[in-house]
């Protein structure tokens, strides 16, 4: 139920959550369903439909929309709101690979702490898979400011992630001064975290009601503190450091959309939803490299024999060299060595040979066509390129580099594909692309 473990953990049986949510306060029923391996943190709001389909929208931050005072996932319009909760408690209980089913826009809010799911699904079971995590590991300093706030990840020897927050207003603010540190690798997130609330300033609260939101809720639904840093009403503080206890579990929660369990030291003073969002970014990113960087040094998954197999394309516009790694049908890396000996370096541009953005992106939908062709449904078939959206190529790919390529399916029907493409060469972003298909029969081509 910590970071203790070594190997990747679902659940054993389906856990189910259901309440109004927080701040638009209708009801939701939350499902959680197992996972296999390396699947993920995954949502899906069944009770819209998109193809037929309910929508899916990976826990990911990349994934995340702009809000004010919550953390919320967004696949086009739609919109998970106010996730936190959720995720800190599968983040504190180690949980890596989960299917999330929603119904409803937003998240139950329950007593407003992690404490409803961690019971459910501690009910439902943990179990271990036959996987290790994927870890990511904090190797140098990165902070992220904003005004008096800040947030920084550090390196650690230790495992698992700790953190620190100092929940400070100042000297004349209406909470006093609270710290909290906190070690995940103890298994102490069930009891010192996990019951800790949601709370709200008194002016803040009025302020969120006149604007619509929370107006079901009232001091006796969650904490609104007032002068000296406590509640109003008939409600009464958990611990006498709830507030900054916290504020731990929504940071928890917020660096759960990083992917990877964090082993590092997390400090932060001030900092909210959007500091945190900052950071995690800047995980992310960091993640992704020591992805790509170990990749590089393994077996490939799939061969360039094998990718002639599944791809039409033949010399000279076959343009992915080896599929490193295949994350189900949902995401892929592939690689592009570069040489001098490209055809298209004799015109472009002789004596300054530059890779042509168009075979960057190429490469970038070739690519894609393998992660479609994972579909049993799509066996046989030719992804056919309809539009690429939100291009940009933002390197020089140049003889000698190796281009390390990411696909990543966004939304994948019966005649139709949506993925979300990335090139690096080294730790430099290249290019992206969204790129949309149509799939055909091959003997229709």
């Amino acid at each position: 139920m910590s970071d203790t473990h070594l190997a990747q953990q679902t659940l054993a049986r389906e856990a189910t959550v259901e309440g109004r949510g927080l701040f638009l306060g209708q009801e939701a029923k939350v499902c959680f369903k197992p996972a296999p391996i390396n699947h993920g943190v995954v949502y899906y709001r069944t009770d819209v439909a998109d193809g037929g389909q309910p929508v899916r929208i990976p826990a990911l931050i990349q994934n995340v929309g702009k809000r004010a005072r919550r953390t919320a996932l967004r696949n086009g319009e739609v919109a998970i709101e106010t996730c936190e909760h959720c995720m800190s408690a599968l983040a504190g209980l180690g949980i890596d690979n989960v299917v999330v089913e929603i119904a409803g826009p937003e998240v139950p809010a329950c007593d407003g702490s992690a404490r409803p799911f961690v019971e459910a699904l501690l009910e439902a079971g943990l179990e271990t898979q036959d996987q290790p995590r994927r870890i990511l590991e904090v190797t140098e300093p990165i902070t992220v400011d904003e005004g008096d706030a800040m947030i920084a990840a550090l390196p650690s020897d230790k495992p698992g992630m700790q953190v620190i927050y100092d929940l400070d207003y100042g000297g004349k603010g209406p909470i006093p001064p609270q710290v909290f540190a906190l070690h995940l690798q103890n298994g102490n997130y069930i009891d010192q975290i996990a019951p800790a609330r949601t709370f709200v300033l008194e002016q803040e609260a009025k302020a969120l009601q006149d604007s619509g939101l929370g107006k079901h809720l009232s001091p006796k639904d969650i904490l609104v503190i007032g002068e000296g840093g406590k509640p109003i009403g008939e409600n009464a503080l958990r611990f006498d450091d709830e507030l900054v206890r916290h504020k731990v579990l929504d940071l928890i929660g917020d660096l759960a959309l990083v992917g990877a369990p964090i082993q590092g030291r997390i400090v932060a003073y001030r900092s909210g939803h959007t500091l945190n969002h900052r950071l995690a970014r800047r995980l992310y990113s960091k993640y992704r490299a020591q992805r790509r960087n170990s990749l590089l040094t393994a077996d490939g998954t799939i061969d360039i024999r094998r990718i002639q197999r599944t791809l039409p394309h033949r010399y000279p516009m076959l343009l992915v060299d080896r599929v490193l790694e295949m994350d189900g049908d949902q995401r892929c890396v592939g690689v592009k060595n570069v040489t001098i000996n490209e055809p298209f370096f004799g015109g472009h541009y002789p004596g300054t040979p530059i890779m042509p953005g168009v075979l960057i992106v190429e490469a970038m939908a070739q690519l894609s066509g393998v992660l479609l062709s994972r579909k049993l449904e799509h066996t046989g078939k030719l992804a056919v390129l309809l539009s690429m959206d939100k291009v940009k190529l933002r390197k020089p790919v140049t003889p000698g580099d190796q281009l390390v390529i990411e696909a990543v399916a966004v939304r994948v029907r019966s005649r139709t594909g949506h993925t979300r493409c990335q090139a690096f060469v080294g730790q430099d972003l290249a290019a992206e692309a969204e790129i949309k298909f149509m799939l055909v029969d091959a003997d229709q081509e």
